[in-house]
């Protein structure tokens, strides 16, 4: 009989459309790298990418309407940790977004500095609209393991 394919752990969150629940966010999401044995660097990374995305979908999909739920679901992969955050909003014109709000000429813009800050930390980060909802994705590689001698 064959095995099956390897099927990833999947932890879920559904929370409601509320800010002050972004720490409970936050602590699940480092305990999942915790578990996967990111360093302290790609944790801070992940988790800070984890609460931009919930801060979106909260106050921009959702309007911090707290009867609206987001959706996240943390995929422990073997070589990856994969992220998907869903609400229910309509969505937004991704190319609208500026690029690097670092440049001179964008330091003073209101909007995408969480979207800049998600692309720098993970290794993917990509958008998805339907009339579901928005669907972000965020995907950070596992460093290789160094091999052991024996």
């Amino acid at each position: 009989m064959a095995q099956p394919p390897d099927v990833p752990d999947t932890i879920s969150v559904r929370m409601p459309s509320r800010l002050e629940l972004l720490g409970v966010l936050d602590r699940v999401a480092d305990s999942v790298c915790e578990r996967m044995e990111f360093d302290d660097d790609a944790r801070a990374r992940i988790t800070m990418s984890v609460i931009e995305a919930g801060t979106n979908a909260i106050q921009h999909g959702h309007r911090r309407d707290a009867t609206k739920p987001v959706d996240i679901e943390f995929h422990v992969l073997p070589d990856a940790l994969e992220i998907i955050v869903h609400d229910t909003g309509k969505g937004f014109d991704v190319g609208s977004i500026n690029g690097n709000v670092t440049a001179p000429d964008h330091l003073l813009d209101v909007r995408g500095r969480g979207i800049y800050i998600m692309r720098e930390c993970m290794d993917t980060v990509e958008y998805t609209f339907s009339n579901a909802g928005t669907t972000c994705r965020l995907v950070k590689k596992r460093q290789p393991q160094p091999a052991h001698e024996s």
